[in-house]
């Protein structure tokens, strides 16, 4: 599937990425954008949790992982239907990381790939799948979870990576993926919880 870039996308993305940077983003969108940062944090919340209020939570972060899991399938499905060459492929000018450190496409770069994996992000729809469930399966938190998808689908265009439509597709997939794990646990699995 050919996947145009709308003009609005292009505009939002060069905003971002070429002309809203600074220092201090150049230390933080890189560690917004790291999975492996996210999953340390969320074990250490997990042991946490399970040593302050019981075995019972581990069940509820393991919903966090598989509808993760599942969200990030599904964005590889649509990935490989789509084809969308990245930013960092595509667009001249681009800043991106290179080897940990910060590099940019030069002014007259040319895209030679042709397929890509850009279309959707898959970190907009885990953390958004994430922040979601978290919202929901601990309510106490308040909407305060929602704020990573948002910082993590910023991080995403400021590293180059992805363009803004394919953020807000990832945030919609994530979403629908949580809503429907969120409405198996209610109405078909909860019950079983209580035996652990």
């Amino acid at each position: 599937m050919f996947f145009l870039t709308p003009g609005l996308d292009l505009k939002l993305f060069l905003l971002v990425n070429q002309q809203w940077r600074n220092a201090l983003f150049d230390l933080i969108m890189p560690v917004l954008s790291s999975m492996t940062m996210l999953f340390v944090c969320l074990g250490l919340a997990m042991i946490f949790a399970a040593y302050r209020f019981g075995r019972r939570q581990i069940i509820l972060f393991l919903i966090l992982f598989m509808a993760m899991g599942i969200a990030n399938s599904a964005t590889d499905v649509v990935k490989g239907e789509v084809g969308r060459v990245r930013p960092l492929n595509a667009v001249a000018g681009t800043f991106h990381q290179a080897h940990g450190h910060w590099d940019q496409r030069p002014q007259d770069f040319e895209q030679t790939k042709e397929r890509g994996t850009s279309y959707p992000s898959a970190h907009a729809a885990n953390t958004m799948c994430l922040a979601v469930l978290i919202c929901l399966l601990w309510p106490a938190l308040g909407k305060w979870p929602l704020l990573l998808p948002l910082l993590v689908g910023y991080s995403r265009l400021y590293v180059g990576k992805h363009y803004p439509t394919d953020v807000l597709a990832g945030w919609l997939l994530g979403l629908a993926v949580a809503m429907t794990v969120w409405l198996v646990w209610r109405y078909g699995l909860r019950r079983y919880s209580s035996r652990f």
